[in-house]
């Protein structure tokens, strides 16, 4: 019956994917993917305060490098770990980006303003990678609750996940860890900075994730109300 109920929620005969599941696993990546991004921030807190060795920077120029101090080791360990968690992230959220995006046409029967293809080349083509995914959550979510204002924890996410990204010094750097070692020796703030608009951009994307979500259930449970009454408690009509 509860299939029978679903299926009737579908008004251009597509099938809707659970997302309940799925909303829950992004939203708890990005909080790890946080939580990370704090453990770095610390890190470097600890490498400043604790200055630069005599022996100088781990990485000396022309190839050499000298023996990691145990805080740098400790550094790098923590750096990998963010890493792969900022993986699977990124994974859990295109998965349930996806299954929104796909859910909010097979709900309302409408196409969805971005093609698929850039649910993943839309982080990152240069130029589009500016928009497309903001606008890939936000067409889910006007297309699944229509006359409702969009989320701000839209635009604040959106707007710390730039930062986060092409400070230089966030998820996208060309500077090796090493070299991110050094800079919290010299100059930590900028590290910190951008640490924190990684940690903000986390923290909204779970208020994202849970809006969308939300409202999707919200729809499909709306839609299901006048399939039970036809149904019946017995399953006949």
């Amino acid at each position: 019956m509860n299939e029978e109920i679903r299926q009737s929620a579908v008004p251009s005969g597509l099938a809707l994917r659970p997302v309940r599941l799925s909303g829950r696993l992004a939203a708890g990546a990005l909080s790890l993917a946080g939580l990370a991004w704090v453990l770095r921030a610390v890190w470097e807190v600890r490498l400043s305060a604790a200055g630069e060795p005599g022996s100088g920077p781990p990485d000396q120029g022309d190839g050499v490098h000298r023996p990691l101090t145990a805080l740098e080791d400790s550094y790098h360990r923590v750096s990998s770990v963010g890493g792969v968690v900022a993986f699977l992230c990124a994974l859990f959220f295109l998965a349930w980006l996806w299954r929104v995006r796909d859910n909010a046409r097979a709900l309302t029967g409408q196409r969805p303003k971005y093609a698929g293809i850039w649910v993943l080349l839309g982080w990152v083509v240069p130029v589009v990678n500016l928009w497309f995914p903001r606008g890939i959550v936000a067409d889910a979510f006007r297309t699944t609750a229509p006359g409702r204002k969009l989320p701000v924890c839209v635009n604040v996410w959106w707007g710390l996940w730039l930062v986060g990204v092409f400070s230089g010094v966030g998820l996208i750097q060309n500077d090796s860890t090493d070299q991110v070692i050094a800079r919290a020796y010299g100059e930590v703030w900028p590290l910190l900075v951008s640490d924190a608009a990684v940690v903000g951009a986390a923290v909204a994307g779970v208020f994202v994730v849970r809006a969308v979500t939300g409202a999707q259930l919200e729809r499909i449970r709306q839609g299901a109300a006048p399939a039970v009454e036809r149904v019946g408690p017995g399953g006949e009509d």
